[in-house]
């Protein structure tokens, strides 16, 4: 199975991913932090993580899945939602609660 696949599998058999620089117990970068925070604040009880560090055939494939240059990536119900910014944004907005509960 090439990246491109991996990476499909596992968006589409997640309801929430996050592509992230490490952990969520321990983040390997701020922007992945705060993700993981906004996602705690939401509630979100089923956060699968894949942390690129581990695979570099990951960490590149990812960037060229979404057409995305940055890391944190997430996704809810198989749809790209945005990096870090974008998350904090619609956090503070609301739609991310919306989007996470649809």
């Amino acid at each position: 199975m090439d990246v491109q696949q991996r990476i499909k599998q596992q968006v589409e058999s997640h309801p929430v991913v996050l592509f992230m620089k490490g952990t969520p117990q321990l983040p390997q970068c701020g922007f992945s932090a705060s993700v993981v925070e906004v996602l705690k604040a939401c509630a979100v009880k089923e956060l699968h993580t894949v942390n690129v560090l581990e695979d570099p055939d990951i960490r590149q494939g990812i960037k060229d899945f979404a057409n995305w240059p940055t890391i944190p990536q997430l996704y809810v119900k198989g749809q790209f939602v945005g990096g870090a910014d974008i998350i904090r944004e619609l956090h503070q907005s609301g739609e991310l609660q919306k989007l996470l509960t649809a």
